[in-house]
């Protein structure tokens, strides 16, 4: 009985030890890494195509969530905010249909109202121009999509980017004309026939936003085994728009 007693007691003594040792600073350390990711920054992999040729399947791009403002670590609650999305920001945000963490560019602010007429953007009653892109910018897309799709170079108010579209699918190439709510963004993606935005679920309340992307930091090449895409990390996004 007493051996057992002994036993139980230095067996108390190594976890105690272990926790203050070990796995305490383990757990401090890791709960100010994820604190920072959910304040400060965070990368997020995109596995859909609905921003290509900007974002390619298997991109894994960098999220400022300073961009705009400060939150409450592992919430949507703001502490404070010094700016806001600009016209043509790729940015990160909750979708209002579902919450799934989405990816998309801002078209259209506070107030805006937003066309689309036979896949030409429309903005405030202007007409958005569309000039033709050399196959260099495509390098990274694959085969398959230069052919199904058409690309250009749309040009947004202050943020000339990248669009596409495929021909052959069905998809809403007229929308509106429709205001912008106060307090809130129209995003869409770059490849305008094969993104679920806000066509489809309206505009995205300001506290859903998370951040602003930036920047590749790595791609994989899904339909090559994964193999790196070399020349895609740590590039800017729209850093070649014409």
């Amino acid at each position: 009985m007493v051996k057992f007693s002994m036993d139980a007691e230095i067996l108390r003594n190594q976890a105690r030890k272990l926790w203050r040792e070990q796995l305490r600073p383990l757990l401090i350390v890791a709960l100010i890494v994820f604190a920072a990711r959910s304040s400060f920054a965070d990368w997020n992999t995109v596995p859909t195509g609905s921003m290509k040729p900007t974002i390619l399947e298997g991109d894994r791009i960098f999220v400022n969530k300073l961009a705009y403002d400060l939150k409450v670590p592992f919430t949507t609650l703001h502490l404070a905010e010094w700016s806001a999305p600009h016209r043509g920001d790729i940015v990160v945000f909750y979708s209002p249909k579902n919450g799934t963490r989405l990816v998309k560019r801002t078209v259209g602010l506070p107030g805006d109202t937003v066309e689309l007429r036979h896949e030409q953007l429309i903005i405030n009653g202007e007409a958005v121009a569309y000039k033709p892109i050399t196959e260099e910018l495509l390098r990274d897309v694959t085969a398959i999509d230069r052919a199904i799709s058409h690309y250009a170079s749309e040009q947004l108010p202050g943020r000339p980017h990248l669009v596409a579209d495929i021909p052959a699918v069905r998809a809403m190439r007229n929308f509106g004309p429709y205001r912008v709510p106060d307090g809130c963004y129209f995003m869409m993606g770059d490849n305008r026939d094969d993104s679920f935005d806000s066509r489809y679920f309206g505009a995205v309340k300001r506290n859903r936003i998370v951040g602003r992307a930036t920047a590749v930091v790595a791609s994989l090449d899904s339909n090559h085994y994964w193999r790196p895409r070399w020349d895609r990390f740590f590039s800017p996004l729209d850093h070649s728009s014409p």
